[in-house]
């Protein structure tokens, strides 16, 4: 069989940039380098940052075209290049910031205070995300206070180091589908976490940057509550696609959930917010599952969500079963045939909705540079 450009191109036009309905030929993303020689075809995809959440997936996808529409035969070999990669256009992406590309879309998950049950909406989302059959990681970034152990009931597990690619990488706990680490794995869970705050955020870039996370769809963060250091190394290390932000409808959970949706859309940060999650809408007794008692107020964050004009993504119902889910290790959302459970697989359905909309209408969220 003979290559010759034309048949590169025309496969290469089957492969679609997500979100947008066109192919990356037609947007540009085909560089003028493409060379053969008899079975060997190489060239370059221009992507607009390293830090691009579908490099690896487009590359793959670029190559699984060849090969389909080519032949399996021809060897294929694609160069990543960016606006900041070096002029010669060797090496992939030549740049000082590590791509994170494979973790796929970034989802902080926030809240303005404690207490509102931020990390059992996190671990039900991330659940949910898997069982629509996506691949999902999870890192508890609460480095003072980890609760993600306790929640997947995996405290007594402990990740260890394998060597890949001549270096040595965490490799996380998996369970209910999802891969997981937390600082909670490294410290002894009786005492308490006296650490300063470079040392708190050394430790997050590790489970970040040294951890065997695979090709992910979604990364999960479960950031503490609040605003703080943690969340500053987060947004200035990862291209964060979307925050979701929980809340309880009372007035004074409100009030720190407008502060955590300013910290995400300040000008500075700029990450968009997906959107809000009401928690403890209501309460429901397990003898009288008819009745709703709004014993934190009525739909506060869905008022909020219409002033701030961002989407109401779920109303979780207050019962009893979801704290003892909690502390069973076992989710809510891992019994869909419940009301919360499948208000939490519903949660998860829109987040993809959203993230999917967010990715078709807005730019990659550019990491906040450090000075």
């Amino acid at each position: 069989m003979t290559l010759y450009p034309q048949l590169i191109i025309d496969a290469l036009k089957t492969v679609r940039y997500p979100g947008t309905g066109k192919n990356i030929v037609e947007i540009g993303m085909v560089e003028d380098d493409l060379r053969i020689a008899g079975m060997h075809v190489s060239f370059s995809l221009l992507f607009d940052k390293p830090t691009n959440p579908f490099l690896k997936s487009l590359v793959k996808a670029s190559e699984a075209a060849i090969h389909a529409y080519v032949s399996k035969d021809v060897e294929v070999e694609i160069r990543t290049l960016s606006p900041k990669s070096s002029p010669d256009g060797e090496g992939s992406a030549a740049s000082s910031t590590p791509s994170y590309a494979h973790l796929g879309n970034i989802i902080a998950v926030s809240s303005g205070k404690g207490g509102v049950g931020k990390s059992t909406v996190a671990a039900n989302l991330a659940i949910g995300l898997a069982r629509l059959g996506h691949r999902v990681g999870l890192l508890d970034c609460d480095i003072f206070g980890p609760s993600m152990p306790k929640m997947f009931q995996v405290e007594n597990e402990r990740p260890y180091s394998e060597e890949i690619d001549g270096k040595a990488m965490i490799v996380p706990i998996e369970k209910y589908g999802v891969k997981m680490l937390s600082i909670g794995f490294f410290v002894d869970p009786d005492t308490p976490t006296l650490w300063r705050g470079g040392m708190a955020s050394n430790a997050l870039k590790q489970l970040i940057g040294e951890a065997a996370w695979g090709d992910l769809d979604y990364f999960i963060l479960d950031t503490p509550p609040g605003t703080s250091d943690i969340h500053l190394t987060l947004v200035q290390t990862l291209p964060i696609t979307g925050a979701v932000i929980v809340s309880t409808p009372q007035q004074v959970a409100l009030a720190d959930a407008r502060k955590g949706i300013n910290m995400y859309t300040n000008e500075k940060v700029n990450v968009p917010i997906l959107g809000l999650v009401e928690n403890m809408s209501w309460f429901t007794p397990a003898e009288l599952p008819d009745n709703r008692y709004y014993i934190f107020g009525r739909e506060g964050v869905k008022a909020l969500a219409e002033e701030m004009n961002v989407p109401l993504l779920a109303q979780i119902p207050l019962v009893q079963s979801v704290c003892e889910s909690g502390d069973s290790g076992e989710p809510a959302v891992l019994h869909p045939e419940t009301p919360t459970g499948n208000a939490f697989l519903q949660l998860a359905a829109r987040v993809v909705t959203q993230t999917d909309k967010r990715n078709a209408e807005m730019e990659t969220t550019k990491i906040v540079e450090t000075h």
